[in-house]
Parts: C-alpha cells; sequence; structure tokens
C-alpha cells in the first residue's frame, strides 16, 4: 500500500503576536487535524502559543536572511506574514518553494513592492493581499449588507480603533509607519480614486452608542476592493482612535465600525442601510478570522486550491459565508440608533 502523504505545516510568521495566535486558534477549531508552525523571534513565546495548540511546532526565524533562518529539510504549505515581512523575505520564501502567502501589514501606502514581486514571478505562488482593515472582515461585511442593493451608489465607513487596541507591538508599528508614509486619504469620489488632504481628511466617527469621535480618511485597501466590487462611484474609510463605547461602560475595548451604503433596490427605489459590525473582544478576533479565511481559501481546505498570482479578500470570499463566520467568532452586524 501507499503511505498516506501527511499534511505540511502553514508557517505563521508572527505567529505569537495577537493576529498569528488568534490565527492559529481559529485553524486549529476549524481544522484539527492541520499542522501549524509558529514563528518568531523569541522561541519561548512561540513555544507557548505551540503547546496551547497542539499539533503544532515552535521555530526562531530571521525576516533578513532570504530562507528565513530556517533548516533546509523543513517543508511548509504556505506562509502567513502576520508580522510587516520588512525584507520580503517571507513573500520570496514562499516563491522559492511555490507555497501560498499571505500577508496583512502592507497597507495601501506599501504594497508597490509586495505586487512588483509578485508580478516578476506570477506563475510561482497565490499571493493574498490583505492589508485592508480586520484582514478583509469590514470589507466582506460590507459586501454582504450591499446584497441588497441592485446598485450602490455611495459606501462609507467609519470605524473606532480603540487606543487599548492597536493590536500589539506590531500593530502599533504598522500604524506609525503608514502615518510617516502619508497623512492623506485615498477615497473615490465621483468614480474617481482621489487623494483629499488637510481639511478634507477630516471626518466625524460616531461610535454605537451615539458619541462623535474626531477621525480622518484613511488610505486603506478597502476603498479600491469595495469600490471596484460594487461600481460604487463615491467610497470612503474615515477611522478614528479613541476610547470604543465598550470601555466607556467599564467593559474591555470593543470594535465597532459603522457602514452606511446608499443606492437602490432591486425595484428601483431609493435604498439606505446602515449597519454596526462589532466584536466585543476588539479587532484582534476580527483580523484573525480574516486571516484564517484567507489560508482555508488557499490551501483548498474550503473549495479548490488558488492558482498563482495576485489575489484580494474580496475576490476569494462569499460574503454570506464570512458573515456566518463573524457570527460563530461573537461578531454581530447590528441596526444603527436611528434605524432601531
Amino acid at each position: 500500500m501507499t503511505a498516506v502523504e501527511q499534511p505540511k505545516p502553514v508557517l505563521i510568521l508572527g505567529g505569537s503576536g495577537q493576529a498569528g495566535s488568534g490565527t492559529a486558534a481559529l485553524l486549529r477549531q476549524w481544522h484539527p487535524t492541520l499542522p501549524l508552525t509558529i514563528a518568531g523571534r523569541d522561541i519561548d513565546r512561540a513555544q507557548r502559543v505551540a503547546d496551547e495548540l497542539g499539533t503544532a511546532a515552535a521555530v526562531t526565524i530571521d525576516l533578513r536572511r532570504s530562507d528565513l533562518g530556517l533548516p533546509a529539510e523543513h517543508n511548509y504549505s504556505a506562509v502567513v506574514a502576520a508580522l510587516w515581512d520588512d525584507h520580503l523575505n517571507g513573500l520570496h520564501y514562499a516563491q522559492d518553494h511555490e507555497l501560498p502567502y499571505l500577508s496583512i501589514s502592507s497597507g495601501l501606502v506599501e504594497i508597490a513592492p509586495e505586487v512588483v514581486a509578485g508580478a516578476q514571478r506570477l506563475h510561482t505562488s497565490p499571493i493574498l493581499v490583505a492589508s485592508h482593515f480586520c484582514a478583509g472582515t469590514v470589507a466582506l461585511a460590507t459586501l454582504y449588507i450591499a446584497r441588497q442593493f441592485q446598485r450602490v451608489d455611495t459606501i462609507r465607513i467609519g470605524a473606532v480603533l480603540d487606543e487599548s487596541d492597536t493590536g500589539g507591538p506590531a500593530g502599533t508599528a504598522d500604524l506609525q509607519r503608514w502615518a510617516t508614509a502619508t497623512t492623506a486619504g485615498m477615497v473615490r469620489r465621483d468614480g474617481v480614486f482621489t487623494w483629499v488632504n488637510g481639511p478634507d481628511t477630516q471626518a466625524n466617527v460616531a461610535r454605537s452608542d451615539g458619541v462623535v469621535l474626531p477621525g480622518q480618511s484613511i488610505a486603506i485597501l478597502d476603498v479600491p476592493s469595495l469600490a471596484l466590487a460594487t461600481g460604487a462611484p463615491n467610497v470612503r474609510f474615515d477611522m478614528a482612535v479613541g476610547e470604543s463605547a465598550a470601555r466607556h461602560r467599564g467593559d474591555p475595548p470593543s470594535a465597532e465600525i459603522r457602514i452606511d451604503l446608499e443606492g437602490v433596490d432591486p425595484t428601483g427605489a431609493p435604498l439606505s442601510i446602515s449597519r454596526y459590525l462589532i466584536h466585543p473582544a476588539g479587532q484582534r478576533p476580527l483580523t484573525a478570522l480574516g486571516i484564517a479565511l484567507g489560508i482555508e481559501r488557499q490551501l483548498g481546505l474550503r473549495g479548490e486550491p488558488l492558482s498563482p498570482g495576485i489575489h484580494t479578500p474580496e475576490t476569494l470570499h462569499d460574503p454570506a459565508y464570512a458573515a456566518q463566520r463573524m457570527t460563530e467568532i461573537g461578531a454581530t452586524l447590528i441596526d444603527t440608533p436611528s434605524q432601531s
């Protein structure tokens, strides 16, 4: 008899961080026999995460090396960059071994090297660019709501990021790096992708309890993803960093994202819908879900394995399936107070 080939582990760079460990926990829950390798600079921390998961290993990595400092005999099924792959060696490692690759930390202002590297070796690896807010889950929730429209004219998203819930040191570093890259926001206005600066970036972002926080338009991949997926000529994503409604009540910080859509319904009548996507445990579970959905799809654990090329979350996932998974991890989509 021919021996059954054992599945190869998913290599999670930054697997002991908030997003990486959350992703690993979801993958373990969904696919108990899928082996995982938790990679980080601190082997003790990585080993603790691996021990909690079971069917997992821990390794140290060096992102400055093209081989990541990993032994040549190690084999993997996919590479997840749950941190900033600053030298792109995680991507190069995936391409050298023809493995799927997923990243979440490049942001709209930093994806050019990643996209060019993917284009230059287009036929080696499926590359999932998921540097969206919460790794694409907010965009997928928006597309789920948009299914009620025949035509979407305007999408406006306002996210409250609790100042105590920025994603740990790696998440804080991402925010600081993006702020250094540009203070401008990217919007789609009357069908044109436009950079806005100064007063045009300023916006009011309403918490779920009605309190309004000062925010601003940000340059984020959700804008082109949603604009091109729906055809909406007007798309804007604003973010406020401050106290979430849950923390104001004395609870742990929550993730609160207001999603407003305007257009026409299937009968041609005007339609306007406003919802809040809320998770009581903050942005970490939503981000981990976005990554886990991507890996599940890349490996063919749901649907066919991806072909080599560059992909984004909205091109891979059924929004209804994503919404179902959001509900399973404790997220809710609720009407805004004005609609209740």
